[in-house]
């Protein structure tokens, strides 16, 4: 069934329509939560929320963007949300252990751990998500600031930023091998 047919079928009510959205694209934001978290456990917890969010709302997506792009941004306005409840900047310690956790479960499932994804760790929380949205998803820079609720130079500068701050961890990284 297609899935705009689909869409349909669970905005009227179905349930076993949207039981069918919800698990066609639960991994898929899982996915993208897991890199912007760095903590497969909080991950989780944001995807579940997510597809609550999307039980309740469901009837408010309008179709203007894909499906998957409409998940994504309740995920990040989800995931900013309880970053503003948490502390505003994690210790460094912390983020290293998240980095480790993620790494570890990598190695687990034979993904790859590029020092590029090491390096993200080391970022704040809005530059990781914004540079990922835009350059691992190719959101474009009106779509990432829509999802993250900010101003388009505000995310030019989290991208930037970010990116300049990977560049120099990867380049202190090669030169050390």
């Amino acid at each position: 069934m297609e899935e705009q047919a689909t869409i349909k079928l669970a905005q009227q009510g179905d349930t076993a329509a949207l039981a069918r959205l919800l698990k066609e694209h639960y991994s898929y934001v899982l996915r993208y939560l897991v890199k912007i978290t760095f903590d497969p456990i909080w991950a989780e917890d944001l995807a579940q929320e997510t597809m609550l969010r999307c039980i309740h709302k469901i009837k408010l997506y309008n179709g203007q963007s894909k499906f998957s792009s409409w998940l994504i941004t309740i995920a990040t306005r989800i995931h900013i949300d309880q970053l503003r409840r948490r502390q505003r900047e994690r210790n460094w310690q912390d983020v290293e252990n998240d980095a480790r956790k993620i790494k570890f479960q990598a190695a687990y499932y034979d993904d790859d751990w590029p020092i590029v994804l090491e390096a993200l760790a080391g970022i704040s929380a809005n530059a990781r998500t914004a540079i990922i949205l835009k350059h691992y998803y190719g959101y474009s820079l009106d779509e990432i600031a829509e999802m993250m609720d900010a101003p388009v130079g505000t995310i030019k500068s989290r991208i930037h930023n970010g990116i300049t701050l990977i560049r120099k961890e990867v380049a202190d990284h090669d030169e050390y091998e």
